[in-house]
């Protein structure tokens, strides 16, 4: 199997996990709306820090930023904003500029990891991926509020928001870094 194959075969699976788990997750009405925020966020970030320890090296950019996009693209429906799955690619890379997440930097250090320091790795992926994702979440939710809202979109608050949600997200990872390899053993 190469490495195109092999790719392909993580993100399909990761999609369908993903399906299972957030399907329709906006028309719920058992939850509230943070909550289905919430929960959209902590799952994404589980599976990119899944997949970004999969022995895949300088392919995370490839996984990875599709199915951010789609979190987007969740997160854009339960705000009420009107959003495809490729212009939620699109906002996600916006907005990684915007908050000055070194997107390119994030990619190679994860492929360092990979390939020359491998026995990092998990140690340093899990919680770099997640904290990362789970801070872009909370990046798109904002942008998306203020968007429904016509309301202007503050850099500074984007920044902040960024960095607390990425130390939250550190936290959390830690806290479930036993369900992330588990996903990851299931891709």
């Amino acid at each position: 199997m190469g490495l195109s194959d092999k790719v392909s075969e993580v993100i399909n699976n990761a999609k369908q996990k993903i399906k299972k788990e957030v399907s329709d997750i906006e028309n719920r009405t058992d939850l509230s709306d943070q909550e289905k925020i919430d929960q959209i966020i902590k799952v994404f970030s589980t599976f990119c820090a899944a997949i970004a320890v999969q022995p895949i090296p300088f392919a995370d950019v490839f996984v990875l930023t599709p199915i951010q996009g789609y979190m987007g693209k969740k997160l854009a429906d339960i705000r009420g904003y009107n959003i495809s799955e490729a212009g939620a690619k699109e906002v996600f890379k916006e907005l990684a500029g915007l908050v000055g997440l070194g997107f390119l930097a994030q990619q190679l250090a994860i492929g360092a990891y990979k390939t020359v320091l491998p026995f990092l790795g998990a140690i340093t992926t899990i919680p770099l991926v997640f904290g990362l994702t789970f801070g872009m979440g909370r990046v798109m939710d904002y942008y998306f509020i203020k968007k429904v809202k016509g309301e202007k979109i503050d850099k500074g608050a984007l920044q902040n928001i960024f960095k607390q949600a990425r130390a939250e997200g550190k936290q959390v990872s830690k806290e479930n870094k036993e369900e992330i390899n588990k996903k990851g053993a299931e891709l």
